[in-house]
């Protein structure tokens, strides 16, 4: 449980957590997301979401913050890959929430 916090958020979040999982097993799949903002902080090792910090927002930032550690101590060479809905329907990962 992540606590309050935005979709993109929870993608970043998302995808390190399988680069981890990936990197113990030294596995070379590919992971993929829906979404480009979450890539994008992945490829820079840093989130940039206007979250506000709060009591409610704290649980997100903190594995936020441990995620942005995570990737910069650690060198993965999985690839990420963009889901693309308009051709293969809704990530099954979405567990049909959209």
């Amino acid at each position: 449980h992540i606590g309050l916090a935005t979709n993109n958020v929870g993608e970043f979040l998302a995808i390190v957590h399988d680069l981890a999982l990936l990197y113990k097993h030294e596995s070379p799949l590919p992971v993929y997301s829906d979404s480009t903002t979450a890539i994008n902080w992945v490829l820079k090792k840093k989130v940039k979401t206007s979250l506000e910090r709060n009591d409610q927002t704290a649980e997100a930032w903190d594995l936020v913050e441990r995620g942005e550690k995570w990737l910069q101590t650690h060198l993965f060479t999985n690839r990420i890959r963009k889901w693309e809905t308009e051709h293969w329907g809704e990530n099954p990962a979405d567990y049909g929430r959209k």
